[in-house]
Parts: structure tokens; C-alpha cells; sequence
């Protein structure tokens, strides 16, 4: 029972950066990069304030992936590790494409 505990505490903790986020960051002034801390993203990106709206609900989605983790892993921790193994290679290039979408579609006409 200690390990299914543990890893669902891991779980919300590593949930938590990406609600904050999602949160605070989606009224920036500044454009929310993606993990990277790209600081050319201000001369990319045209219209900020959707910009950094689309990727705050991308940021929410990613908490909640990693939140459903923690219900599999309360369940299983066996399949639970499986679950976040899945979600850290898979999902992490299905974030990064969506990513993509969203910075050529917010991105300046001259540097598309």
C-alpha cells in the first residue's frame, strides 16, 4: 500500500508546475515556451494573448494525463509505471507536435 501512496503523492507533485502554469501564465505578457525556455519566442509569436491561451490548455492536459497516472498507479503501481512511461515517450512527442501547431499558427506571417 506504501508504494501505491508514494507514487500517487510523485504523481500530483509533478502535476502541480504544469496547473501552475496553465494558470498564471495563460494572462502573460510574454509567450509560455515549451520547456525549453526559448527566448526568441517574442519575436515569433504575432498574437500572444491566444497564443499563450492555446498553450495553457495544452499545459492542463498534461497535468490531467499525469493526475489519471495516479489513479492507475493508486490501482496498479506496476501498471501505473507502464501508464507514465507511455505518457513520458508518446506523449511527450504528441505535446510537442501539438506545440508546433500552435506556434506556426500564432507565428508572424514573415517567418512562416
Amino acid at each position: 500500500m506504501a508504494e501505491r501512496i508514494i507514487s500517487v503523492i510523485c504523481c500530483v507533485f509533478c502535476a502541480i508546475p504544469f496547473f501552475i502554469i496553465s494558470r498564471y501564465d495563460a494572462n502573460s505578457v510574454t509567450p509560455i515556451t515549451f520547456w525549453s525556455g526559448d527566448n526568441s519566442l517574442k519575436k515569433k509569436v504575432q498574437n500572444i494573448p491566444a497564443y499563450n491561451k492555446e498553450m495553457a490548455a495544452l499545459y492542463r492536459k498534461c497535468a490531467w494525463a499525469i493526475l489519471a497516472a495516479s489513479l492507475v498507479c493508486l490501482i496498479s503501481p506496476g501498471a501505473g509505471v507502464i501508464f507514465l512511461c507511455a505518457e513520458s515517450i508518446v506523449g511527450i512527442y504528441i505535446v510537442y507536435i501539438h506545440y508546433k501547431k500552435i506556434l506556426h499558427k500564432h507565428s508572424r506571417k514573415e517567418l512562416k
